[in-house]
């Protein structure tokens, strides 16, 4: 086990500056090279605070922005056109990158792609249904409508 300092959300796990206790390969292969965590020490404690504190003020402002995009997001559906084989079957699938550069495509918005998901692979065309996190508490559900290219 190793104990890390997040410095950066990673879902499932915490939010920047949250000292969390995980296998070493999780640590050693994702968290640290990908910059998401560095390893503790008491110098890092130092460096919670600072993290937490930024993190109080940009949450107090983000708030309100947060939930306009939300009501954005949620107003009305994004159309993704793709490219489609016989019987609207997909090359391939619809990535977490693709809705998100529909949505800001669409002028609703920059959304990073890590906050997408998907509860299924999307291998054709027609109607479905994303979750955006928007932030640690609030999530948009996106209705994505998948045409073909033609």
């Amino acid at each position: 086990m190793s104990k890390l300092i997040l410095t950066q959300e990673v879902s499932g796990l915490g939010s920047a500056g949250d000292v969390v206790e995980v296998k070493g390969g999780y640590a050693r292969n994702f968290l640290v090279p990908t910059g998401r965590a560095v390893t503790w020490s008491r110098g890092g404690e130092k460096q919670i605070e600072s993290l937490k504190a930024a993190r109080v003020s940009r949450e107090a402002a983000s708030i309100e922005e947060a939930q306009h995009t939300k009501a954005v997001l949620e107003a009305r559906p994004v159309t993704l056109t793709v490219r489609t084989g016989q019987a609207g079957r997909l090359f391939g699938s619809v990535s977490a990158a693709d809705v998100a550069g529909a949505i800001e495509a669409a002028g609703l918005g920059a959304i990073d792609r890590r906050s997408v998901e998907l509860t299924s692979p999307i291998r054709a065309v027609g109607a479905y249904e994303a979750t955006v996190r928007l932030r640690s508490d609030l999530t948009a559900q996106v209705t994505l409508e998948v045409v073909a290219d033609h």
